[in-house]
C-alpha cells in the first residue's frame, strides 16, 4: 500500500520540519552565553537561560506534544480518505504562529494561537471518527 503526498501529509512534513529546528534558539542561546565546550561537556553550571530562550524551550516542547496527534489524524485521515487538508493547514500555521509569539513574549496572541491550533485537532478528530 502506497499513499500519495497529499496537502495534508505535506503539513504533517512541515510541522515535523518546525519541531526538528525548533530546539535550535534554546542550544544557540546557551552555547553563546556558557560557550561551546561547556554546553558540550554537559557541565552543571547554574547560569540560567535568558528568558527568551526559556520561552523557546517551552514552545519546542509544547509542539512535541502537539505533533503526535497531529500525525495520527493526518494518517487515519489520509488511510480513510478524510478531507483534512484545510485543518492540517491551520494546525501548521497556528504552530508557527505560536512558536514566534511564544518566544517574542506575546501572551495573548500566543494563546489565540495554540488554541486555534488545538480546534484544529479536535476538529481533524470529528472528522475521521
Amino acid at each position: 500500500m502506497s499513499l500519495e503526498m497529499t496537502t495534508s501529509l505535506s503539513y504533517l512534513a512541515w510541522a515535523s520540519a518546525l519541531c526538528l529546528i525548533l530546539w535550535l534558539p534554546y542550544v544557540l542561546e546557551r552555547i553563546m552565553r556558557q560557550g561551546l565546550m561547556t554546553v558540550l561537556q554537559y557541565k552543571n553550571t547554574d547560569a540560567e537561560p535568558a528568558v527568551w530562550a526559556q520561552r523557546a524551550h517551552r514552545a519546542h516542547l509544547n509542539l512535541v506534544e502537539n505533533l503526535a496527534p497531529f500525525a495520527a489524524l493526518v494518517l487515519i485521515a489520509n488511510v480513510t480518505s478524510t478531507k483534512v487538508a484545510g485543518w492540517a493547514a491551520l494546525f501548521f500555521w497556528a504552530r508557527v504562529v505560536q512558536a514566534i509569539v511564544h518566544i517574542a513574549g506575546i501572551a495573548y496572541v500566543r494563546t489565540v494561537a495554540f488554541f486555534v491550533s488545538w480546534l484544529a485537532l479536535i476538529i481533524m478528530f470529528f472528522a475521521v471518527i
